[in-house]
């Protein structure tokens, strides 16, 4: 039997002749971010490229921590004490899955996000426990879904509280400005582009004096910046890249950590070799590309 091509017959053959190119194309781009999970070496955790869509985006989570979990999940140690003698009392507080999300490999727009570490330090301008509280109570407001890394007590415990391979969110509106220009990522559809992508966030114990909006106050404990220098050693992040909330924050209401004295915390910081046992970001340690 011989096939007329009737005007509908090849109406279906030109839309057939388009959808299959557009299938094979759809398929070629979920294999792409299937292997991209595996060339990359990210770590489980996290993520290729972030949803556009503002509802799904509002309602995700971070995954699931194990509590308690153990201290691999924050660190891994290589030495079994500091050369200054110095070893904080390590706990842990994990927070919400609200209050914390994935580390993505491109952001927004499909671009590749190839952005070293940084380190930002805060102050909890509340006691640590109430800091606590609040980053592990559930909030379905994304404005106020908040969290550091890391928190160091008064006196000088270090308290953990996401994950380094996991993004804390530390600093909403933000711009870290280094030798490479101005480095952001784009992670929400609703917000804009922040540092908290490849951040470590660590915060400290605001003082009982300065507990309010004053510009100042007595200042951290010995204890305190004693515990940073020794935590901050073990990230082998270069002074460059380590700043502060006041100075990524674009929407000009942050000023922390106020009192800080970076001098005291410089000279302690170098009396510790850099070592590599907090790993910041998506990639395995040992990746290289």
């Amino acid at each position: 039997m011989k096939l007329k091509f009737t005007p509908v017959l090849l109406l279906i053959m030109f839309v057939v002749a388009l959808a299959v190119p557009m299938f094979l194309s759809t398929g070629r781009l979920v294999v792409a971010e299937e292997v991209a999970n595996v060339t990359l070496e990210l770590q489980p955790t996290c993520g290729v490229r972030p949803t556009t869509n503002v509802a799904v985006a509002s309602t995700q989570v971070g995954p699931p921590i194990e509590q308690p979990a153990p201290l691999t999940r924050f660190r891994r140690p290589l030495t079994a004490q500091s050369s200054s003698g110095h070893t904080p009392q390590e706990y842990q507080a994990i927070a919400n899955q609200t209050n914390y999300g994935q580390r993505f490999v491109y952001d927004i727009n499909g671009q590749l996000n190839n952005n070293q570490p940084i380190i930002v330090l805060h102050e909890t301008v509340t006691t640590s426990q109430n800091a606590i509280n609040f980053f592990r109570t559930r909030h379905t407001s994304e404005d106020n879904q908040a969290s550091y890394h890391t928190l160091i007590t008064l006196n000088g415990d270090i308290v953990y509280i996401v994950p380094p391979d996991l993004r804390a969110f530390g600093a909403g509106n933000s711009v870290f400005v280094g030798s490479r220009g101005e480095e952001a990522v784009r992670t929400h559809p609703k917000y804009p582009a922040s540092v908290n992508n490849f951040a470590y966030h660590v915060s400290l114990e605001t003082p009982p004096d300065g507990m309010n909006n004053g510009s100042s106050h007595s200042g951290y404990t010995m204890a305190q910046y004693q515990s940073l220098a020794w935590l901050v050693s073990r990230t082998g992040v270069p002074n460059d890249r380590i700043t502060t909330h006041q100075a990524v924050d674009r929407s000009g209401h942050r000023s922390d950590p106020r009192s800080f004295n970076s001098q005291l915390f410089y000279q302690l910081l170098n009396n510790y070799p850099r070592t590599q046992e907090i790993i910041i970001g998506c990639r395995v340690p040992g990746y290289q590309g």
